[in-house]
């Protein structure tokens, strides 16, 4: 069942994205999906922030991947500047990530390159700044207990 947060503030976003972390287990894989600015490297820092991750979360756009340290390690990829489906496969994100937790920005675009289990996280932001997150679980995820929402 999807769950789905209203988040005024960015703070409210990186609040969702820690209360997921306790839920995630090793091998996972969230994507994000918004368009730019919609707040996917915020979320990102929640998670990070919820697996123990000390350092800064920063957007991989430029370097494409980016790892992180915590409780369980945190592999964090920006699909953005990538232009096939072949390029993504070359990353290798999922034997990657299979010890830690996989965050994979723009992963709407390619989402059949990370298989039919996997969280989608999609951020949308209103004319006030006001953010609606709406997290829509695939296969194994569609048996785990979300977080509860407001809407």
């Amino acid at each position: 069942m999807d769950a789905t947060f209203t988040c005024a503030a960015e703070a409210d976003t990186r609040a969702v994205g820690r209360r997921l972390a306790s839920l995630l287990r090793a091998g996972d894989i969230v994507l994000l999906a918004g368009d730019l600015g919609a707040g996917k490297t915020v979320f990102a820092s929640g998670i990070a922030e919820g697996l123990g991750v000390q350092d800064p979360v920063v957007s991989p756009s430029f370097v494409l991947v980016r790892r992180y340290g915590g409780l369980m390690s945190m592999i964090h990829a920006d699909l953005y500047r990538l232009g096939s489906s072949g390029e993504i496969e070359d990353l290798d994100l999922g034997s990657e990530a299979a010890e830690g937790i996989l965050v994979v920005e723009w992963g709407d675009v390619s989402e059949q390159s990370f298989g039919d289990d996997h969280l989608m996280v999609t951020i949308i932001v209103d004319d006030e700044g006001v953010r609606t997150v709406r997290l829509r679980p695939r296969g194994s995820w569609e048996s785990r207990r979300l977080p509860e929402g407001d809407g």
